[in-house]
């Protein structure tokens, strides 16, 4: 089994450094691991990818050495645990509220004595049974990582039982939706963000676990890391394309405007070369 980044750098007590993937984008594992990036997430919570386009993505993020892990909104246990089998080094899950969910989703996608996945062994986490499944369990529940989202009032309550759900590797808050429903919409540094916030990483120092969010800067970035965030994201392919088109667009147009005035129209070439 492939060893994971994000275990490997959370052992040491090192920050775990994500980007996102909105969408399928074969170049983008090996350019983000040579950026020095641990992980990638695809997100197909809010966008549209098929089964065996996800099984690809995830071979390409092998082939870069860089972890793959896919947020996603099923419930389904078979479907959760054949992410991991087709070689994704976790998962992140949304709208986890309760102590319930959480249980559910360690069942579904841990082996046991933790969980209660069902076992094949044939898929990529396992190089396709090259050496049976003796010690794969074993692996699989020491390197997937299960990442569960905290994004309601609700999760926030319940997040010290969350935290202690065994099986359950980081928690993860999801500033948008979270502050939505705090009565504070993007609003980050409300008392009431704040306050969860601090929540999350008192559950997540108390049971040893892992947690973070999304960063937007350097500052952000700092501000998690203080607190002991050690999952932080900085990044994403729609958020590349938004700036970038955004800054050649104003490059262009802005070259343009500063170029000697055109030649009358009769003296240029017609459309067709005549």
């Amino acid at each position: 089994m492939r060893p994971s980044l994000i275990r490997s750098r959370l052992r040491e007590n090192r920050i775990a450094r994500f980007i996102c993937m909105y969408y399928p984008s074969s170049m983008m594992p090996l350019h983000a691991a040579k950026a020095g990036f641990d992980a990638i997430w695809l997100d197909t919570e809010h966008n549209a990818w098929d089964r065996r386009e996800l099984q690809r993505m995830i071979l390409l993020h092998h082939l870069a050495n860089i972890d793959c892990i896919v947020r996603t909104g099923s419930r389904n246990k078979n479907e959760l645990y054949s992410l991991l089998e087709n070689g994704a080094s976790g998962l992140i899950i949304p709208f986890v509220n309760t102590v319930e969910d959480a249980t559910f989703l360690v069942q579904a996608t841990k082996f046991p004595p933790l969980g209660d996945r069902g076992l094949d062994g044939a898929g990529v986490d396992n190089d396709y049974y090259l050496k049976g499944t003796s010690g794969y369990p074993t692996d699989a529940n020491r390197e997937i990582f299960l990442i569960v989202q905290i994004e309601t009032p609700q999760a926030v309550a319940n997040v010290d039982a969350i935290a202690g759900v065994k099986g359950i590797d980081g928690l993860f808050i999801g500033p948008g939706d979270l502050s939505l429903r705090l009565d504070a919409p993007m609003d980050f540094k409300h008392p009431k963000m704040a306050a969860a916030e601090d929540a999350v990483a008192a559950a997540a120092a108390r049971h040893g676990i892992a947690w973070g969010r999304p960063a937007g800067n350097a500052e952000q970035i700092a501000h998690v890391a203080a607190k002991g965030g050690r999952i932080i994201n900085l990044g994403s392919d729609f958020g590349a394309l938004l700036t970038m088109i955004a800054s050649y667009g104003k490059t262009i147009n802005e070259t343009i405007e500063g170029l000697p005035s055109q030649p009358p129209a009769s003296q240029q070439a017609r459309v067709g070369g005549y």
